[in-house]
């Protein structure tokens, strides 16, 4: 079939889910399903499941975190696929290095887990949009997580392409994936059933038919999205294990139960005053008595990992106090496992529990990895942002990254930073209002490169009172894409920088430079020198290490940027916390000249110094 008549092919999909409910052959390691309870290989089995997702932990270090995995007492790894990652442009797809999911999969078979399967297309996770790439929202009209032809064509064709990498990794096929989750989360967002339809043919059209289907979502959102005939799994946080599995027996009173995402830690946000933190015993009682009732269960997370690079998603929380809520890089989750893979008091307060349903004892944690600190080393060489800006495109209006095509030798961008420049003459000094419409996400305001405010899309602001000299001014509006919403109503509103226009004194301003800055690399920052330098720059600096080691930078010195180190982006720093630390992970170190560059809107004190620790930094909690 033709992903773009996908939309238009709906009917006689009722008799399709019911055929695909009918029991399958328990070989090969496949898990059906048998009334009230899962079979693998003729026998009662129940999934002990945890999250990781593979883009979060250096593809160096996937197979310590499934040793451990095993250690703590599962039999079961679930991960997303990320759409946004594997797609970066239509058409375009890439399954290498860091994206090798497969090799993650073949992996977790080889420390003898299975593997449940979240491919999408949307999948939450306090990523970027959701995982949907940036390039949907080049067109405002789309409709995402609908059965708009054009997103489903663009669904199917990414799934196919999952498909190609992972079907044949299937438990029919031997492989070690015994599930496939239908969206995510999707009762959470509308209750269209075509649509939910519309993606499990996709899922069957991409090959993964033979595989357990389910949907995963809040108890009461399940009469939106779970389908007849599919396992439906239920998503909550701790303490309220009794009272939502009444509510699932109460919708459906017959099959599995399953917990898809239990909630045993959560996520921080910038601008909180300190590191989430969750009552570990308490969760170990409750995880017990569902092991003891045989229900089946995926810790969310077993290790959250790192949002590395500009992949944090973002909230926009609804209530009598709305705003914009973007997550901080680290997805440390108060998981069993920390942001870097160790060991937590939760990991074996979880092991006590898990090794009671084990069928033998478990294996011993694999050898630790190595963290050290690193001492301080200087920024000692500055390149002021002016002096590296790309050739401008010209535009009468400003444009969002996603349609900068729109204009004569504009291309269009995903993530990053943006600059919009405009000239204007003042018949004598004035102070006048500036007002940008739907700004996303951050706004640095300068008037002839002197910083003069900003505009937070955070806070709900969007106009700033503007100082202008006698004579020729120049308007630079340096702006953050701080992080897509991937959760809830505003995910449909997904362009970043300036989407609409800006006003200064109640008219509209026009006449646009544009200079696209997506920050791919450092490699293309020149004119570095040690001199100081005022506002928005790129500061360079060096240690040298012996051997590698794991070790967290810590950037409570600077400002608001983000960091690359031997040229992979770790991910934003904001003064702000709770987070004043980056994960830096030994597998992108190497022994001998390491180099550190980064990026910060605020003018650094000059020769300032960064060190690595060994323990994450957060608001209220010193380094050492």
């Amino acid at each position: 079939m033709h992903w773009r008549t996908l939309a238009l092919s709906l009917l006689g999909l009722s008799s399709f889910i019911a055929t695909s409910a009918a029991p399958l052959p328990t070989s090969n390691g496949v898990i059906t399903i048998d009334g009230d309870h899962f079979v693998r290989d003729g026998k009662p089995y129940q999934i002990l499941s945890g999250a990781i997702h593979y883009a979060r932990v250096p593809r160096a270090d996937w197979r310590d975190r499934l040793e451990k995995a095993r250690a703590m007492g599962l039999n079961t790894i679930e991960t997303y696929v990320f759409w946004n990652l594997h797609e970066p442009a239509p058409g375009v797809f890439d399954f290498s290095g860091q994206l090798d999911v497969a090799a993650f999969v073949r992996l977790a078979q080889e420390e003898g887990l299975n593997v449940i399967l979240r491919p999408g297309p949307y999948v939450c996770a306090e990523w970027e949009a959701g995982g949907l790439p940036a390039w949907l929202f080049s067109d405002p009209t789309l409709k995402v997580r609908t059965t708009d032809p054009r997103f489903l064509a663009a669904a199917g064709r990414y799934l196919d392409r999952v498909g190609q990498e992972l079907s044949p990794l299937q438990a029919s096929h031997g492989g070690p994936i015994v599930a496939v989750q239908i969206e995510n989360e999707y009762g959470s967002y509308g209750h269209d059933r075509a649509y939910m339809r519309a993606i499990q043919q996709a899922l069957v059209h991409a090959g993964f038919g033979s595989s357990l289907f389910y949907t995963s979502d809040g108890a009461e959102m399940l009469a939106n999205d779970a389908l007849p005939g599919v396992l439906a799994a239920i998503n909550f946080g701790p303490g309220n294990a009794r009272g939502e599995f009444a509510k699932l027996n109460k919708f459906r009173p017959t099959g599995p139960r399953m917990v898809g995402e239990y909630w045993d830690g959560w996520f921080d946000a910038w601008g909180n005053k300190e590191h989430v933190h969750t009552d570990a015993a308490q969760q170990a009682k409750e995880l017990d008595w569902m092991l003891a009732q045989g229900y089946s269960v995926n810790l969310y997370m077993f290790e959250g990992g790192t949002s590395f690079g500009f992949m944090n998603g973002a909230n926009f929380q609804t209530g009598s106090n709305d705003h914009y809520s973007p997550q901080t890089t680290s997805y440390d989750y108060d998981a069993p496992l920390d942001e870097a893979g160790r060991p937590t008091k939760k990991f074996f307060l979880f092991r006590d529990v898990l090794k009671k349903y084990s069928p033998g004892p478990l294996p011993p944690l694999p050898v630790p990895q190595r963290f050290a600190a690193i001492p301080a080393f200087t920024l000692d060489e500055s390149a002021s942002l002016w002096s590296n800006l790309p050739l401008a495109i010209h535009s009468d209006h400003p444009l969002p990254m996603e349609e900068l095509s729109k204009a004569k030798n504009g291309k269009d961008q995903a993530y990053g930073y943006i600059l919009y420049r405009t000239h204007f003459t003042e018949k004598r000094a004035v102070r006048s209002e500036l007002k940008l419409t739907k700004l996303h996400d951050y706004a640095a305001v300068y008037v002839n490169q002197k910083r003069v405010g900003m505009i937070d899309h955070r806070l709900g602001e969007d106009s700033l009172s503007l100082p202008l000299d006698a004579g020729r001014n120049t308007l630079d509006l340096l702006v953050e894409n701080t992080g897509r919403v991937n959760y809830g109503p505003h995910l449909q509103d997904g362009q970043s920088g300036i989407t609409k226009s800006v006003q200064l004194g109640g008219e509209e301003i026009t006449g646009w430079e544009i200079f696209s800055l997506p920050m791919i690399s450092p490699k293309s920052v020149g004119g570095f020198s040690r001199k100081p330098v005022d506002g928005p720059a790129f500061h360079r600096g060096h240690f040298t290490l012996a051997t590698t080691v794991n070790s967290f930078l810590d950037t409570s010195k600077l400002g608001k940027g983000f960091v690359w180190v031997n040229g992979h982006n770790l991910g934003r720093t904001w003064s702000i916390g709770p987070e004043h630390s980056l994960y830096l992970p030994a597998a992108w170190l190497h022994a001998g000249e390491n180099e550190v560059v980064i990026f910060d809107y605020t003018t650094l004190s000059p020769q300032t110094t960064l060190r690595g620790v060994t323990e994450p930094v957060w608001s209220g909690k010193a380094a050492h």
